[in-house]
């Protein structure tokens, strides 16, 4: 049993508790579960070392949950689990992505409607019962059946954060096989796209029909769709589908560009390539008298149609080939670029970890400075922070940054916060609060249905405050889960430039908020933007990559991001 299944058992667990008011403990079992979830070490392998002792040294594990996961372990079982299941028998990862509904909705809807998954859900919803029911009503009854339409549409697609790490991990394993000369991710895993619909790998190999054997006996299989001695294709165990091609040496290139993408993309090269009386496919680029004349590698291919390299996230037929053709591509923003994180929780809200722990993670991960930027006191359920508590906060980062200074790590701490912005767009905190702070950041959690007009005023209200130097997550999405606010993007951006407000690209998988297109329309208008984790865990540094990507897509600059300067550039930046 692999850490993300304890942990799925463990956060059903924590609703299970809530369902029945149970104080305190649903929380410890969420927070325990998202640990587990980025832990970098499977559980097995600390078991296997330490037995139970090691266990409850993981953040958030005592002695109780413990020895569940030593159960687990041990039997692949949970008695207390399967007892709750059993009780009653919901089926949670169903409900999955359906915003506004919690687990004691959830166990309304079971007693009052024998519902047990979606599917029951929907039947209910379309035969209005739901209205019928007290405490839900006819609204409650239509932002169930929003939620349900807003889930559908992203059926059959994953996020970015979950398939790239499994992805690589695959591509590893091939690469280590003898029979592998060269292997590469393609498609829109390649473009970095937010969600990834398929996974498509290339392969140059001598002696497929090796490599393919091994390819359909990965663990992560669950059935095998194709096999062949030039592709395969399989079905793991998340669901998603996966291609292996194996392609000629001469032809890598061409391959590599077909199967990468997008589609618009690569018929407007296909157009470029007909109008000199060429002909471009997966195979290379041939002439009129069909002999090849590129194909080998993706440059290639670029400069014999006249064009600069164009990077994989740009090539969304959205303007990058006039670029190419012009000389006026972006040098885009790089992957190693990032000198510090401006979004980042600890256990003093809602993160795992403490600003020490969460400051040598960072310095770990190359980083120069981290902003502890931890909720405020609206946010009661994550422990927010009133101006006294920021500034006991305050006093434990200086001590921090003196601890930090004898050690010789290279990392300094600053002061900052996540400050709620409340409905009529003033904050949670005092100006004479703020005030106090470095880097102050502000954000939505509340209100997401207001009007677009009223909650495009809420903002700019807020970024109209001097102390407010960064928007965080700006449209509020959950991608699959929760649409974003109603906003005029183009107003606020323009009132960004007028306030010089930062604008953040939350690099967090679920997020990655700011869109692509919305980075780009930032870029045009010259408002700057933060690339931030919104770390609540020593690993979410990790998530840096998946924000850059997205700053990449939205052709954003190392001079347009801010936290990729020195420190005191950064801080000169700052209202």
């Amino acid at each position: 049993m692999d850490n993300q299944e304890i942990a799925r058992i463990l956060r059903e667990i924590g609703e299970y508790l809530e369902m029945d008011g149970v104080p305190f403990k649903p929380r410890a079992y969420e927070k325990v579960a998202d640990a587990i979830g980025d832990l970098g070490t499977e559980l097995r392998d600390i078991y296997a070392r330490g037995g139970l002792e090691a266990l409850e040294k993981v953040p958030g594990v005592g002695v109780s949950i413990a020895e569940k996961i030593e159960e687990l372990l041990k039997t692949g079982r949970l008695k207390y689990y399967e007892g709750l299941k059993k009780k009653m028998p919901i089926d949670f990862s169903s409900f999955a992505g359906l915003e506004g509904l919690g687990p004691k909705s959830i166990k309304k809807l079971y007693k009052e409607l024998g519902i047990r998954n979606r599917i029951d859900l929907e039947k209910a919803v379309k035969a209005g019962k739901i209205r019928r029911l007290e405490g839900f009503g006819k609204k409650s009854e239509e932002k169930i059946l929003a939620a349900l339409e807003f889930s559908s549409k992203f059926s059959g697609r994953f996020l970015l954060g979950d398939i790239l790490p499994l992805s690589e991990s695959i591509k590893e394993r091939l690469a280590e096989l003898k029979e592998v000369k060269r292997i590469v991710v393609a498609g829109s895993l390649r473009r970095r796209k937010e969600t990834i619909g398929d996974v498509d790998i290339l392969v140059i190999s001598d002696k497929p029909k090796t490599v393919m054997g091994k390819f359909v006996s990965l663990k992560e299989v669950v059935r095998v769709l194709a096999k062949g001695e030039t592709k395969s294709s399989v079905k793991l165990k998340t669901g998603i589908d996966v291609d292996l091609r194996v392609v000629p040496e001469e032809s890598y290139g061409a391959a590599l560009n077909y199967f990468t993408g997008s589609k618009s993309h690569n018929v407007s090269l296909r157009e470029m390539a007909v109008k000199k009386g060429w002909k471009l496919n997966e195979y290379g680029l041939f002439n009129t008298k069909g002999k090849r004349i590129a194909g080998k590698t993706e440059e290639e291919l670029y400069k014999a149609l006249g064009l600069r390299y164009i990077e994989p996230e740009l090539r969304e037929d959205a303007g990058e080939i006039v670029a190419a053709k012009s000389g006026k591509l972006p040098k885009l923003i790089g992957y190693g670029d990032l000198r510090g994180d401006l979004q980042t929780q600890t256990d003093w809200t809602d993160g795992t970890a403490s600003i020490e722990e969460m400051a040598l993670a960072a310095a770990k991960s190359g980083l120069e400075y981290i902003v502890i930027t931890d909720h405020t006191k609206r946010l009661a359920m994550a422990h927010g922070l009133d101006a006294k508590r920021l500034a006991e906060q305050g006093k434990e980062i200086d001590s921090v940054n003196r601890k930090l200074r004898k050690r010789g790590a290279k990392i300094k701490v600053l002061k900052g916060s996540e400050c709620d912005i409340l409905k009529d767009g003033t904050l949670d905190l005092p100006d004479s609060a703020l005030s106090k702070l470095d880097v102050v950041g502000a954000s939505i959690h509340s209100y997401f249905d207001l009007p677009t007009t009223e909650q495009t005023a809420r903002l700019k209200k807020a970024m109209s405050n001097p102390n407010v130097d960064i928007i965080f997550h700006p449209t509020g999405r959950l991608i699959q889960r929760r649409a974003p606010y109603d906003l005029d993007i183009k107003e606020i951006i323009s009132f960004a430039n007028k306030t010089k407000t930062v604008m953040e690209v939350d690099a967090f998988p679920d997020r990655l908020d700011l869109k692509d297109e919305y980075i780009r329309l930032c870029v045009e208008a010259k408002v700057k933007l933060a690339i931030d984790s919104d770390a609540h865990a020593p690993l979410h540094f990790d998530y840096l990559p998946y924000g850059i990507a997205q700053a990449r897509r939205g052709w954003a600059k190392k001079a347009d991001v801010i936290n990729a300067w020195p420190l005191e550039k950064m801080l000169k930046s700052l209202k």
